[in-house]
């Protein structure tokens, strides 16, 4: 890198022999100023190119005398400008991606507000803790305490469709065929319909290599008169018949009254019936 001022001092005080010539760079040119020395030329020379570098700005001598390292100095700074710009860009596309995200948010929440309501919000049941708790336990591998927690869960919810398919996932890992099967039947007859999840899901890969899985699949998942009975509650009386005289039992009613109480109450034990629909048939065998 060339310096204006230096090249100026040698040009005044040894530019008669071309020392700053060859400072610059300009070796035939300090030949030259050499050769003339003989002659005294080369002495006014020396004082003029003094004279022209002490009044050059460093632009123009840079530029002139520097131009290596100021065409590598211009280019970086135009790929220092030029990744600025692309990172500025690049902060300008994000910073307009949020606010369309925010103005989306906006426009939901306000659509939410402006929607009639048509019925008020009913909490139609407690909350479950155990059925989490199995479900992330199951996620850690540990399958023995999810069946407690899913269990657990049942005792408050007979009816989860959801915690009796991970039953039957969780039974299938630990290949307890029959605990497997049972709740999944009792989480299609509560509703699951969702059969080639049943028929893929890795889970319950060991329930499918069975012989009773088979014959459960290949009747078309169709539950027992058992089970069906939870999905189904009577609301009307079914026709009574006239039996002949012969055939009438010599049962008292209040004995077959029992008698449907105490099914009544194993459906109700066994988890197939809810406490209001055990309620709701108790009150209708003793209307």
């Amino acid at each position: 890198m060339k310096r204006r001022k230096t090249a100026a001092i040698l040009a005044l005080f040894t530019g008669w022999l071309g020392v700053h010539r060859f400072y610059l760079g300009q070796p035939g040119l300090g030949v030259l100023y050499f050769i003339l020395s003989f002659s005294g030329i080369s002495l006014l020379l020396g004082i003029l190119d003094a004279v022209m570098f002490l009044t050059m700005r460093d632009e123009i001598f840079d530029l002139k005398y520097n131009r290596q390292p100021y065409e590598r100095g211009s280019r970086r700074f135009e790929r220092e400008y030029t990744r600025n710009t692309k990172r500025r860009q690049r902060e300008d596309r994000y910073r307009d991606r949020q606010r369309r995200r925010d103005k989306e948010i906006l426009q939901r929440k306000s659509e939410v507000r402006r929607r009639p309501r048509t019925a008020p919000k009913v909490k139609t049941s407690r909350a479950n803790p155990y059925k989490q708790s199995g479900v992330q336990k199951f996620k850690d591998y540990d399958y023995d305490g999810a069946i407690e927690d899913f269990k657990k869960a049942l005792d408050i919810n007979p009816r989860d469709i959801a915690t009796h398919f991970n039953l039957a996932c969780a039974y299938s890992l630990n290949e307890k065929t029959n605990d497997a099967l049972g709740h999944l039947k009792k989480a299609i007859s509560f509703g699951y319909n969702n059969f080639d999840n049943i028929r893929n899901h890795d889970a319950l890969a060991y329930l499918r290599i069975q012989p009773e899985y088979e014959a459960f699949e290949s009747s078309g998942f169709e539950v027992n008169e058992e089970i069906k009975t939870s999905r189904k509650i009577q609301v009307d009386e079914p026709e009574k018949r006239e039996e002949p005289e012969e055939q009438k039992t010599s049962i008292p009613q209040e004995d077959n009254l029992l008698e449907q109480l105490k099914k009544l109450a194993e459906l109700r034990q066994k988890g197939l019936l809810t406490s209001e629909q055990y309620a709701i048939e108790k009150r209708r065998l003793l209307e």
